[in-house]
């Protein structure tokens, strides 16, 4: 029997397009590899007519672009459970770590999976910290010294205006990530990008890029400052939010109610499905041509009175009319539609014009699309640094976007159960933003937050009031909000629980890992299992976790559960997927997993359970499957089996 092995990559995204050529374009793949004139030929052409092309491009384009697709290996994410909220009933996800290292590693689980990103990456002010994804650590500890790189090795550099890579450094920092970030979004999703003037112009040129041009959206102009009175130059009172769908074919936006939507307050029974109402009088005074006599006649009130056009009980000749004609007016006191208010002893005759249905009982959308001028009486900076001073006591951050921007972005484009990923997620404000969302609008919206753990400097407020790193005051944010919004909304269930991970070193010695090492023999196999198989000091649900990244269409949210019954090390995540850690397979077990119901669509073992004797492993598997065969009866379930 052939026994598969969990694979050590995750998503090699050189060989899925590759694939998707081949599909395409059969005769331009041999042997692995894309003959790139046939390719050529293939798309009709044949001679490059001229030498020059537009192109745009910067020092460094072309690593960027190796950068994004080059694989992760030896990294995974493990779980900080002291750091996590309501871990069993959480779908939000906090990420420590460098963000493009955690979009690769994120990419197999939620491959089209993500239905808006907002992300305000560092402006390039030339003083901005910029990640540098290509370095040589020839002098790390100088590095660490001069403070030009973290003490977790990490490389980071001041974007300085005078330096002659201004523009590319920033550029090169942004591809990769917005490359990557791509792959997340769903068909029908988009992103949303938070810029200044610096490198407005630039970034719409790589978006086109990487979205297509066909694809940009709006830019969302925000008045975000009033700004100045002083001084003879012109003030700034604005930022850019580039907008950019995945595809824009698929993706539809939502619409916003009109503007006088809250004067329909009036309910009655049939509220559910024609929303509030207001009165308009049924009669009016016609001129001219516009009279019918048609429309000016009686209708019968509550106490038997008969009601003409103006409100008087006998017919007169001022050009009054009813909007409706008799067989409306009959059709309406039937369904509802119309009312009588008695006003100064005269009846007065009303129609009633409700939120969600139009005067014949057909559901409408009363609704105008969003617009890309969002103003600063709607949401400022100040708001947002003033959010965060009232939940942690110190503003903290300069420039925090406030939530009510981004909840309002959000409403562009999100429907109830939507994913939100925000990958500079700084002061946590858009995990903030659903949250509130949710509460206000009753949603289940959930988010993926991921930072870097930069480190607050010593002289700052932060770390004097006990802050490492920023992803702890983000935390912390998180926090704080949700304990306010569960105040807030005491009726609503509001999800303010988040699991925290961190990006690590791997958990687990891979094939190529043992190869380097050689071959262990039987007693060694034996003597130390773990030792084998994975590295010093690490816990299985963090080997579990690890494992699952190596699958498919698994969010880090799905549940995890020990399976104390069948062993001390055995795991079931999301309902389907069993890990074995144990260091023996016994019939037992066997016997155990075989009668799982329902039956997990693949089971993870071992390859050292097994101690390197081929025989116990045939003889395991066919029992296990001659089990499971005989539970099913007629049914033949579908699983795999892989090893590590």
């Amino acid at each position: 029997m052939e026994y598969k092995k969990v694979d050590q990559n995750i998503n090699n995204i050189v060989n899925e397009q590759v694939s998707k050529l081949e599909s395409l374009f059969p005769s331009v793949v041999k042997d692995g590899e894309v003959d790139f004139q046939a390719l050529r030929e293939e798309l009709g052409s044949f001679q490059e007519i001229e030498n020059e092309k537009y192109e745009f491009t910067w020092a460094g384009k072309k690593n960027a672009k190796k950068i994004a697709q080059e694989d992760i290996v030896g990294r995974t994410l493990n779980f900080i459970s002291n750091d996590s909220r309501n871990t069993d009933t959480t779908e939000n996800i906090y990420i420590e770590g460098e963000n493009l290292e955690v979009l690769k590693l994120l990419r197999q689980n939620y491959y089209g999976s993500v239905k808006m990103i907002y992300i305000d990456p560092p402006y390039n002010t030339g003083n901005d910290f910029v990640y540098n994804d290509s370095f040589q650590m020839k002098k790390r500890e100088a590095d660490i010294a001069d403070g030009n790189m973290g003490n977790d090795g990490q490389k980071y550099t001041i974007n300085v205006k005078s330096g002659n890579r201004y523009h590319a450094n920033w550029l090169n920092m942004i591809y990769p990530r917005l490359k990557v970030a791509k792959d997340l979004l769903a068909e029908d999703g988009a992103i949303f990008i938070s810029i200044d003037d610096n490198e407005y112009d630039n970034l719409k040129k790589v978006c086109d890029e990487i979205f297509g041009s066909s694809n940009f959206v709006a830019n969302i102009v925000w008045k975000s400052t009033a700004g100045s009175n002083t001084g003879t130059n012109i003030i700034t009172v604005t930022e850019n939010i580039l907008l950019y769908a995945k595809n824009s074919l698929k993706c539809q936006f939502n619409t916003q109610p009109i503007e006088d939507a809250d004067k329909y307050i009036n309910k009655d029974e049939y509220f559910n499905r024609r929303g509030g109402y207001i009165l308009n009088k049924l009669d009016r005074r016609m001129t001219g041509n516009h009279y019918s006599e048609a429309l000016n006649y009686p209708i019968e009130a509550p106490d038997g009175s008969m009601v003409y056009p103006g409100g008087t009980l006998e017919q007169n000749n001022e050009n009054w009319n009813y909007r409706w004609s008799k067989e409306k007016v009959a059709w309406g006191i039937k369904n509802g539609y119309i009312t009588f208010k008695k006003v100064n002893k005269k009846w007065n005759v009303y129609f009633k014009q409700y939120l969600k249905v139009d005067n014949n009982d057909n559901l409408i959308n009363r609704s105008i699309p969003y617009q890309n001028v969002i103003r600063l009486e709607q949401f400022g900076t100040t708001q947002g640094t003033k959010e965060i001073m009232e939940l942690l006591g110190n503003k903290y951050f300069d420039y925090s976007k406030p939530s009510g921007l981004i909840a309002y972005l959000i409403k562009f484009l999100c429907k109830d159960t939507d994913l939100i990923l925000d990958f500079f997620s700084g002061s946590a404000t858009t995990a903030h933003a659903v949250m509130k969302l949710n509460a206000e609008e009753q949603r289940k919206n959930k988010y993926i937050m991921v930072q870097l753990p930069e480190e607050c400097g010593e002289k700052s407020e932060a770390f004097k009031a006990g802050y490492d790193n920023i992803c702890e005051i983000g935390k912390e944010r998180i926090r704080k909000a949700g304990d306010k919004i569960k105040e807030e909304y005491v009726d609503r269930n509001v999800d303010i629980g988040f699991k925290v991970f961190r990006v690590s070193n791997t958990n687990i010695k891979w094939n190529t890992m043992m190869e380097k090492q050689g071959q262990l023999d039987f007693s060694q196999i034996e003597a130390m299992p773990d030792q084998v198989d994975f590295m010093p000091n690490v816990r299985d649900i963090n080997i579990v976790y690890e494992l699952m990244l190596h699958q498919k269409d698994l969010p880090l949210s799905e549940s995890l559960k020990q399976l104390s019954d069948l062993g001390k090390r055995t795991y079931l995540y999301a309902s389907s997927y069993l890990v074995c850690l144990e260091t023996e397979i016994t019939e037992e077990l066997v016997s155990k997993l075989s009668e799982l119901d329902p039956l997990p669509i693949k089971f993870i073992f071992r390859d050292s359970a097994f101690k390197d004797d081929i025989s116990l492993k045939d003889e395991t598997f066919r029992r296990l499957k001659a089990l499971i065969e005989k539970n099913a009866g007629t049914n033949k379930p579908a699983y795999t089996v892989e090893f590590i």
